[in-house]
């Protein structure tokens, strides 16, 4: 035992907490143009929509799958009718994280808003480069902050 080890109330020492990522993966992607070719005749001021969900499940003892879910949708508004949805773009991002030696509080952390920080990068090059290839104009996701959302979360799970 060394100074940095802290000690329970029993006076025993109180691993460390390990967060290692295993994998980073794609896990589901999907990108629809439903109005495609006319939505290219439109003059291109689309109203963006974002959602945003993880979710996490326990593979095996200290492994855990978070994946965050996001779905972009693009309306254009100046198109000749009403607006129409330009594109969709659904995607799933995963990774698998070791966790080992957290206590309930600081897991919940992690998972609810760590992993999801480090996954979203990712995501949002996937969902640049498929709109790109899409024949739509890059598409530069804002960043996100998830210990923000995290924290609502646990108030509104609170308040419930």
């Amino acid at each position: 035992m060394n100074d940095d080890d802290m000690l329970d109330q029993a006076n025993n020492p109180i691993p460390a907490t390990h967060f290692s990522i295993e994998k980073i993966y794609l896990k589901d992607v999907s990108f629809e143009s439903p109005k495609s070719p006319e939505v290219f005749r439109s003059q291109w001021k689309p109203e963006i929509h974002l959602e945003l969900n993880n979710s996490s499940q326990k593979i095996q003892e200290d492994l855990y799958e978070v994946v965050l879910s996001i779905t972009v949708t693009a309306k254009n508004p100046d198109a000749e009718k009403a607006p129409a949805v330009s594109f969709v773009v659904e995607l799933k991002q995963a990774g698998l994280f070791v966790i080992k030696a957290a206590p309930p509080q600081q897991l919940q952390l992690l998972i609810g808003s760590y992993c999801p920080t480090i996954l979203y990068p990712y995501a949002r090059e996937v969902v640049s480069s498929l709109v790109s290839n899409g024949g739509f104009p890059q598409l530069l996701l804002a960043p996100v902050n998830f210990d923000a959302l995290f924290a609502d979360a646990m108030r509104n799970k609170e308040q419930e």
